[in-house]
């Protein structure tokens, strides 16, 4: 059993294939935090205010492809793990390309039964790789927090008039700045 708390994003658009995913998941991790999601919109978000050590993706979603969830997770992160589970990948060609583009894995739907045996190695290379940049990450969601704290503690403030109200807005367009200037958020 993996005991490292494992952040995941799982792209997926099947409530009982999310349901089934969920239930191995729980057997080869101890403390998984799952965010369901199936659209890229969506996905971008949970990339930023999640960080999450590991993607697992559906390839044919209803308004994106697996490729384009993997394009845009390695735009925010080029060292992301991302595997696919899927029951579209029939084609070895499409299995290939997918792990020649930047996918970690690739597991068949029709072998859900066994999906923690296919997906425990996997993600222990995720947890191998996540030991080397813990300190990383979490300086990283450490700076989210507080940049978080500190947009909660602005708009609390007692605004009374437009000076202060643009003040408040000039302090939060320069945190994101920042942010976007040092790569926290893209």
């Amino acid at each position: 059993m993996i005991k490292n708390k494992l952040n995941i994003v799982l792209v997926e658009d099947n409530k009982d294939d999310v349901f089934l995913i969920k239930r191995q998941i729980n057997k080869i991790v101890s403390e998984p935090n799952i965010e369901v999601t199936d659209n890229l919109q969506d996905f971008r978000e949970l990339l930023v205010n999640f960080a999450p050590d590991v993607v697992l993706s559906d390839y044919n979603l209803p308004k994106c492809t697996g490729l384009d969830i993997m394009e845009t997770a390695k735009e925010y992160d080029s060292s992301i793990e991302l595997i696919f589970i899927t029951g579209t990948i029939n084609d070895e060609e499409l299995a290939a390309n997918t792990i020649l583009n930047g996918a970690s894995g690739y597991i068949l739907k029709k072998h859900m039964n066994i999906l923690s045996e296919k997906l425990n190695p996997l993600l222990k290379k995720v947890v191998i790789n996540m030991v080397s940049r813990d300190e990383l990450r979490d300086r990283i969601r450490n700076n989210k927090i507080t940049v978080n704290q500190i947009y909660n503690y602005l708009d609390k403030i007692n605004s009374d008039n437009a000076e202060q109200r643009d003040n408040i807005q000039h302090i939060k367009q320069a945190i994101t700045q920042f942010n976007l200037d040092n790569g926290d958020i893209k």
